[in-house]
């Protein structure tokens, strides 16, 4: 993908795979400036273009001079003119629409900063296999193998939505989505989950602390904590009413005593909330404040204050060999087993402890009998 000079100034190539066919082909391109900033354009291809560096150059020479038009400028000309045009970025608009989705702020974030730049004006079929390796080289180059995955699930998403919709024709390739093992599971000692608790306790923020405890206490994720109401606990019957986690539908989980005595004791506002933002409203963010905790107590940099107090949740009860995988599995309102089997080492380690003490009781027993 490393570009290839010509003997012709601002004229360059790289090697391809041919689509449909065997080998490589050159793909040119043209460099020159437009109202004082670099442009790079794309030509044509060797084969199916019959793209030379002599025809690149004398593109090259038009756009200089104002003669003729890019590709984008082309595709946005017939954008205007055909609004029925079913681009990546109407589908977005359209997807977004349709679709209650759960990280919107993240695909927002990676549609914006990622997707709309390369592929925004065109259409899914227009997209080629080059266009995605130009997308992870230059807007995801230095980004870590998550961020690539799921910003082409993304797009993935988009062209399939398109699809079924029956807005568009679908993309003409498969897009190769990298592998990532990223089931990062994490947990805390126990002198360690007490000297956090002892900083918490010690903290001045009014909801920080109490937001950490909640988690450590109920295994909640971080946005169910935020969106969690009053009228979602039965202090009466015991339950607290998950609304809509990761987007299903809503669960109920235990009240422990732990959750239930925070609560009593909680700081209560006017907010229907209980772990309200500014003004009252549904909190949004609280990073600073529990990293700090964590800083004090301590922890390690990598340690996510919040999502690890989940994992140290789950992790506790999983060891505990009192706890099976399904009951984890409803208590941390996971939709499949899948999720909840990163805990199941946790359970083997403790099953064959138990095992080892039913061989030793045997072992005594015998020991017994011969004396």
């Amino acid at each position: 993908m490393a570009r290839q000079k010509t003997d012709y100034p601002g004229v360059f190539f790289r090697d391809v795979r041919r689509i449909g066919g065997k080998g490589t082909e050159r793909v040119y391109y043209v460099l020159y400036r437009k109202d004082g900033k670099l442009v790079e354009d794309k030509v044509g291809y060797q084969y199916r273009d019959r793209m030379t560096p002599a025809k690149a150059s004398a593109y090259r020479s038009q756009r200089i001079e104002g003669k003729t038009q890019s590709r984008k400028e082309i595709r946005d000309a017939r954008e205007a003119k055909d609004p029925e045009r079913w681009t990546v970025d109407r589908l977005w608009q359209e997807y977004i629409a349709q679709k209650k989705l759960k990280g919107f702020r993240q695909d927002q974030s990676r549609y914006k900063n990622y997707l709309k730049p390369s592929f925004g004006s065109k259409e899914p079929k227009e997209i080629l296999p080059l266009d995605v390796d130009h997308l992870r080289i230059r807007n995801l180059k230095g980004k870590s193998p998550q961020t690539i995955k799921l910003t082409l699930r993304l797009l993935q998403r988009l062209c399939r939505f398109g699809v079924e919709k029956k807005l568009c024709a679908p993309i003409t390739f498969k897009i190769e989505v990298p592998k990532v093992h990223n089931l990062k599971t994490e947990d805390l000692p126990q002198d360690q989950i007490k000297k956090l608790l002892d900083v918490i306790d010690a903290d001045t923020h009014p909801q920080a602390g109490d937001v950490m405890k909640m988690a450590l206490y109920t295994g909640m994720r971080r946005g169910e904590l935020f969106k969690l109401k009053w009228t979602d606990i039965d202090f009466d019957r015991g339950f607290i009413t998950i609304r809509d986690p990761k987007g299903g539908p809503s669960q109920m989980i235990p009240l422990n005593e732990g959750a239930r005595e925070l609560l009593l004791n909680h700081i209560r506002t006017e907010s229907n909330f209980v772990f309200p933002g500014r003004g009252g409203m549904q909190r949004t963010e609280i990073g600073k404040a529990v990293r700090e905790i964590r800083r004090k107590a301590g922890l390690p940099d990598d340690f996510r204050p919040l999502h690890g107090l989940r994992h140290s949740f789950a992790s506790g009860l999983a060891s505990s060999g009192q706890v099976d995988l399904y009951t984890l599995q409803k208590l941390l309102c996971h939709k499949s087993p899948e999720m909840t089997q990163r805990y199941a080492h946790l359970r083997d380690e403790t099953l064959k402890k138990a095992s080892s003490l039913a061989s030793d009781l045997v072992s005594a027993a015998m020991n017994h009998k011969t004396e």
